[in-house]
């Protein structure tokens, strides 16, 4: 869309929040870049220029603006949606494999060469991989900054900075403030009371949000153990590369408050990025909810619940073995086979099974019939033999297919899957009860059928 030039000026003269994350504006003269919905004037049209990424702001010189925080808007849903190599290279750069992994290691991933990684992103981004891991650094530096206690060079090995150089040098580059001056900053003004080992952030999204019914539906399928329901907060544990962490999710104005306790401070950007995910905070609810709203059938649903949400999940084999083998079988092997962990606020006791511990149970000691005990086997062999990709980054092409392959499976558990696991949004889990999709819903049959299932 940054191409579109007029279309990007008529945003930015209507303060459109529709369109934030969709580009950003840089600003010539200030040397400074927004959100569409900035709330200063906006400045003359001669000296906008339009960037598909914060990445590329930065990379060409702009600092973010102090009043939209430009950098902290919610994500592309281009790059959520898609899936093609930049929308898989995209996800997997927000979950933090850039910085675990370097560019190889996010080729492999991927199936392709470094240098057609490269190219791809640099070209659909205007930033290459490595910058726009250094942007989302960044980001994670500033919510440590101002939402911890914590020491500075605590907070630049947290925020995944090789030296407290690069660290200072990159905060004051992209926010055109000190470290110590984005604390003070924040200080100065309405701080939120930090709870010492938490860090809480605002994960921002694009309206409408029909909260109360994502969160119900989140909270009618809690696992003992690894999910609880409380007081309108949704709590559950999860399993991050450098440890686990413990996170409360509450819808609130404008906003999803998104308390975190983690093991390892490192994990703050993947946590982030799987609980945006959870609750498809970067889907562009308008442009869904006006497809849908054209056909007869959908038209009332849509209009009594507007910005419905296709839940997710922060761990894709977890919600494929909940799948296979059904809610009851799945907590005893949570209850039996999670890793211990210690919840002082609530009831959370065990983090899902990995998949070497997935291995390893006898599916009979799960109480399932024989047929789900076979599927139960060969997914977690599968993925474990690494030929099953269940990853945000995975292709649903070959996921569905390899899947289909699976003894025990029938179509809409596949369909499930590729719904809630791999995020594809023309998914179609219906099993007769709902009718036949409707080629007219595509690419978003799966809100059509989370608006038809209730």
């Amino acid at each position: 869309m940054h191409e579109d030039f007029e279309r990007c000026v008529r945003a930015v003269h209507s303060r459109d929040a529709r369109f934030d994350g969709w580009f950003f504006t840089a600003v010539t003269s200030t040397r400074i870049y927004c959100r569409p919905s900035c709330p200063v004037p906006p400045p003359q049209v001669r000296h906008m220029t339009f960037l598909p990424s914060a990445a590329a702001a930065q990379q060409a010189g702009f600092r973010a603006c102090k009043r939209c925080r430009p950098d902290a808007s919610p994500g592309s849903p281009q790059w959520n949606a898609r899936a093609d190599l930049v929308g898989r290279a995209v996800r997997l750069i927000a979950d933090g494999v850039v910085d675990r992994e370097g560019v190889p290691g996010l080729a492999g991933r991927l199936g392709y060469s470094t240098r057609q990684v490269q190219r791809h992103v640099q070209a659909e981004l205007g930033a290459g991989p490595l910058a726009v891991a250094r942007a989302q650094r960044a980001q994670a530096a500033r919510t440590l900054i101002e939402t911890s206690t914590l020491p500075m060079g605590d907070i630049a090995f947290a925020a995944g900075f090789g030296s407290i150089r690069s660290f200072n040098d990159t905060v004051r580059e992209v926010f055109g403030l000190t470290p110590g001056e984005l604390r003070e900053r924040v200080s100065r003004g309405a701080r939120a009371q930090v709870v010492p080992g938490t860090v809480t952030v605002r994960l921002p999204y694009r309206a409408p949000l029909a909260a109360a019914e994502l969160f119900a539906q989140l909270a009618a399928e809690v696992l003992p153990g690894v999910e609880q329901w409380r007081d309108g907060t949704l709590r559950r544990t999860l399993r991050l590369p450098h440890g686990t962490g413990i996170v409360a999710l509450r819808p609130a104005a404008g906003h999803v408050e998104c308390r975190l306790a983690l093991a390892d401070l490192r994990d703050l950007g993947s946590a982030v990025n799987r609980c945006r995910w959870l609750l498809d905070l970067d889907a562009d609810p308008v442009a869904v909810d006006a497809a849908l709203s054209a056909d007869p059938v959908l038209a009332p649903l849509v209009v009594a619940v507007p910005g419905r949400r296709v839940p997710r999940a922060v761990d894709g084999v977890e919600l494929a073995v909940r799948a296979v083998v059904g809610p009851a079988a799945a907590a005893r092997l949570a209850m039996a086979y999670g890793d211990p962990v210690t919840d002082p606020d609530g009831a959370l006791t065990r983090v899902f099974p990995d998949v070497a511990g997935l291995v390893q149970v006898d599916p009979a000691e799960l109480g399932v019939a024989e047929r789900v005990g076979r599927a139960y086997t060969a997914l977690v062999g599968a993925v474990a033999g690494g030929t099953l990709d269940l990853g945000i980054a995975a292709d649903w092409t070959a996921g569905r297919q390899r899947l289909r392959d699976l003894p025990g499976l029938d179509e809409s558990t596949v369909e499930h899957i590729a719904m809630r696991a791999l995020g594809d949004p023309d998914a179609w889990p219906g099993d007769g009860r709902h009718g036949e999709p409707a080629e007219r819903w595509r690419p978003w049959r799966a809100y059509a059928f989370g608006h038809l299932a209730g």
